[in-house]
């Protein structure tokens, strides 16, 4: 039963609904989940904000997650 959670600056309604759907079916394509044991969650951040409250917790802090990693440094 996979929940994704993402984290995104400035999407539009529309843009978040698709992303969720893009997501939906890329997740059942890849592990074979059914659509209704799919769940996504979008949230938004202030761009100010990426890297105190994603950059250091989500990605640095748990940088052996991370299957993609960013190409990005946003200290430089």
């Amino acid at each position: 039963m996979p929940h994704i959670h993402v984290k995104i600056v400035g999407k539009s309604e529309e843009e978040k609904a698709k992303l969720a759907a893009e997501i939906t079916k890329a997740v059942m394509v890849a592990v074979g989940a059914k659509e209704a044991n799919i769940s996504v969650s979008i949230e938004d951040v202030k761009k100010e904000d990426w890297a105190e409250k994603v950059y250091k917790p989500d990605i640095l802090g748990h940088w052996g997650w991370l299957y993609k990693k960013p190409g990005y440094d946003p200290f430089k």
